[in-house]
């Protein structure tokens, strides 16, 4: 039980003892209890019951998201590796570009998409795009077999943290640009582990909400990453700039 709820259920519980018993015990002609009273004693009695509810709600929230996130082994049995991670982008909402191929496969903002992505069944996936979807740790196995994917947008994905990070290993070898703008779970810690991208050719880090000293942090990367150009928007980089480097534009461009 969370500290703020506490609070609350000892609130109401202190006031409605406080109010209705008092007109309880006054004569028979006392008016009823007011509102306030009467709502503070419903709440004292009926907070068990709430929370339940939140609790309910919470735990339906994580098996969804584990559900989403499954091993997609049943469509990789029976159609391969390359449509299973196509099968997979397209159900959490997001597009890919298969290698040698311009179009793009995206689902809809009702989650609907073009099944034509399966008269591509040998074609390794190039490029994806799971921005602002729910992508986990455990849901990057369905990419694991794509050793070909150059580009991986990750901007805003709630579920994107250090611990994911780490797993993007498996890529080393190919993956040349990477976007994690936005995703509020990464800190500083988790971003030691790019240094595992070999390749890696451009990286986008701007307005990681945890990064609490992005100039340093900036520093860092360019010394694992020499070859990969760096781009930081959104953060006041003064701490940057007395570490001795002498403009913004380096971050943009690269070395």
């Amino acid at each position: 039980m969370s500290a703020p709820l506490i609070s609350l259920h000892r609130c109401c519980q202190r006031f409605a003892l406080f109010l209705v018993p008092r007109r309880q015990w006054s004569s028979s002609s006392a008016p009823p209890a007011s509102l306030l009273s009467r709502c503070l004693l419903f709440l004292a009695r009926r907070y068990y019951d709430v929370e339940m509810l939140l609790r309910w709600r919470s735990q339906l929230g994580r098996d969804q998201l584990r559900k989403k996130n499954l091993y997609y082994g049943y469509t990789q049995r029976f159609y391969g590796p390359d449509i299973a991670s196509a099968y997979y982008i397209l159900n959490l909402g997001g597009g890919f570009r298969f290698v040698g191929q311009s179009t793009w496969f995206r689902a809809d903002s009702r989650g609907k998409f073009s099944w034509d992505f399966l008269n591509y069944r040998d074609t390794p996936v190039e490029e994806v795009d799971m921005s602002y979807t729910v992508i986990n740790y455990t849901g990057l196995s369905n990419l694991e077999r794509q050793q070909h994917m150059r580009t991986l947008k990750l901007q805003g994905c709630p579920e994107v943290d250090d611990w994911f990070l780490a797993g993007l290993h498996i890529f080393q070898d190919s993956l040349e640009e990477l976007d994690i703008s936005y995703c509020p779970r990464i800190t500083a810690g988790g971003l030691v582990a790019l240094r595992n991208l070999r390749g890696l050719k451009r990286v986008n880090v701007s307005s990681i909400p945890r990064i609490s000293s992005p100039g340093l942090v900036i520093i860092l990367l360019e010394e694992m990453l020499p070859q990969c150009q760096i781009t930081a928007d959104g953060y006041d980089l003064s701490l940057r700039q007395a570490g001795g480097e002498t403009s913004e534009e380096h971050v943009e461009t690269g070395r």
